[in-house]
């Protein structure tokens, strides 16, 4: 990125953000190639695989009916809208992406890839600055 090095991890980051949106409806698709289903164990020990473990953990990560209701959820929303749903899921417990996947469901395809695109710009972000904070 232009300006480095940066002066803090608060302009590294506002610079990031201001990089990686808006996201065009291409960028979302190649972004979303490498994510898992929420609520799905990432294969693989590599770097992203690494964070979505960190990610989806919550404390009611194993709550078999939330999963169930997450798995039915994620067939749902790909069938509607032809890709996997994605959220920030750090933080969030698994009732409360239950939560924001039912209220996705409804919207329309523009608005569902704009949030899509942004919770992108918030993962990448989180994973940056959890980078860089692992450097310090």
């Amino acid at each position: 990125m232009d300006a480095a090095p940066y002066d803090s991890v608060d302009a590294l980051l506002a610079k990031a953000r201001h990089a990686a949106t808006p996201l065009s409806p291409d960028e979302v698709a190649e972004a979303l190639a490498g994510h898992p289903r929420i609520g799905e164990k990432p294969t693989g020990e590599g770097a992203a695989e690494n964070f979505s473990r960190e990610e989806q953990a919550s404390t009611d990560a194993d709550d078999a009916v939330v999963n169930a209701q997450i798995a039915e959820g994620n067939a749902d929303y790909e069938h509607l809208f032809g890709r996997v749903f994605l959220v920030r899921a750090k933080g969030r417990t698994r009732a409360e992406i239950l939560g924001e996947l039912r209220r996705r469901m409804v919207l329309d395809d523009a608005t569902e890839l704009q949030i899509v695109g942004s919770e992108l710009a918030d993962i990448a972000l989180l994973r940056l600055e959890t980078s860089v904070e692992q450097l310090s």
